[in-house]
């Protein structure tokens, strides 16, 4: 009976002794592996063929043009004349101030006249000094007032030929705007004049852009015109502050050696930027999260099929995805979806994404 009991109690325990559960499946991702396909690729920008050096050239003083002596395209040389204002004005007021300083040079040698003849009577005790005095202040005032009218003959004769507008280098003119008959204003932009044979690149590259931007950058320009041929460059200015209505940054790229032939002002080029001093990578945006504070992107372990967030440095966020500058080497498998519901240590089923050749 005791036995019988035992047996009883036996099976009863086995009976109400649980399963162990089953271990969890691995959770299937969906990873890229970091390689030449993912390098970031260079940054393409357009830009236009634009002289280094080129001059706003006006009149200095008003006027209405009476002949105008070039045509947009004409090569000109430093001096050559490239406009004209009527000059009658200015003639007549350069004559005019010609006659006061002859006038106030004939009050000059009066005075002086006067006062050699007062010091004579002044040594035989004939007149007082203050006489002498007074003279000798008509006389300074006198020879004041020469030095005053020619000053103002100079500034006469210099308006005058201020009426000739001539070229202030050697270039070629690019724009004009005056027509005989129109009247200017001192100042105003009568014709620009650029020098064709220092020509740079300027491009306007957007705020997303900037990231890798920086003075002396290499750069590869190809002429839409010709693109099979390409010209280095290095960026030799880049503007301090965005335009305040497109908001880019206007940078210019000189050119590493003599533009050719075939390259004109006003052509389009396109930009290439590369830094060959780093290694960066384009993955999808989901790829990158936040864990712990950090920029982190999940890396699965290839011997355990685990993935740990791994830090990472991003560059710019582009339309195409986001430019890891440091954090993953080729091979690296990434999780590029769902990343916001991995665990650290978590396994997972790597499940590679198709790419396009």
């Amino acid at each position: 009976m005791n036995k019988l009991l035992l047996a009883l109690a036996v099976m009863f325990l086995i009976g109400c002794e649980q399963a162990p559960p089953a271990s969890p499946q691995p959770r299937p991702a969906l990873v890229v592996t970091v390689g030449d396909r993912f390098a970031a690729s260079p940054t393409i920008l357009i830009g236009e063929i634009k002289p280094r050096y080129e001059s706003g050239q006006g009149f200095r003083i008003n006027g209405k043009i009476v002949q105008r002596y070039v045509e947009i395209g004409t090569n000109v040389s430093k001096g050559q004349l490239l406009a004209r204002l009527d000059n009658r004005d200015t003639g007549l007021s350069a004559k005019a101030s010609q006659a006061r300083v002859q006038a106030a040079k004939a009050d000059l040698a009066l005075a002086q006249a006067e006062l050699d003849r007062l010091n004579k009577l002044y040594q035989r005790k004939f007149i007082s000094r203050q006489a002498v005095d007074i003279q000798e202040a008509k006389y300074q005032s006198a020879a004041a007032l020469v030095r005053q009218t020619q000053a103002e003959a100079a500034v006469s004769t210099n308006q005058s030929a201020y009426t000739d507008l001539k070229a202030e280098r050697d270039g070629v003119v690019t724009d004009i705007h005056a027509e005989p008959g129109q009247v200017v204003a001192a100042g105003e932009i009568i014709a620009r004049i650029a020098v064709p044979e220092s020509m740079e690149v300027e491009v306007s590259v957007p705020e997303s852009r900037m990231g890798p931007i920086e003075p002396n950058l290499a750069a590869e320009v190809r002429l839409w015109a010709d693109p099979t041929r390409i010209y280095q460059g290095k960026i030799r200015e880049i503007a301090p502050a965005a335009d305040s209505v497109t908001r880019t940054f206007q940078i210019r790229i000189a050119l590493s050696t003599p533009p050719p032939d075939q390259m004109r002002l006003g052509m389009t080029a396109a930009v290439i930027f590369n830094n060959h001093d780093r290694r960066d990578f384009l993955l999808p945006l989901p790829a990158v999260s936040q864990y712990d504070g950090n920029t982190v992107a999940w890396v699965v372990d290839p011997d355990s099929g685990q993935v740990f967030p791994r830090p990472v440095q991003t560059g710019i966020f582009r339309e195409d995805g986001v430019v890891i500058t440091a954090g993953l080497q080729i091979g690296d498998q990434v999780v590029v979806a769902g990343v916001h519901t991995l665990l650290s240590g978590q396994k997972v089923r790597p499940q590679l994404v198709q790419q396009n050749p």
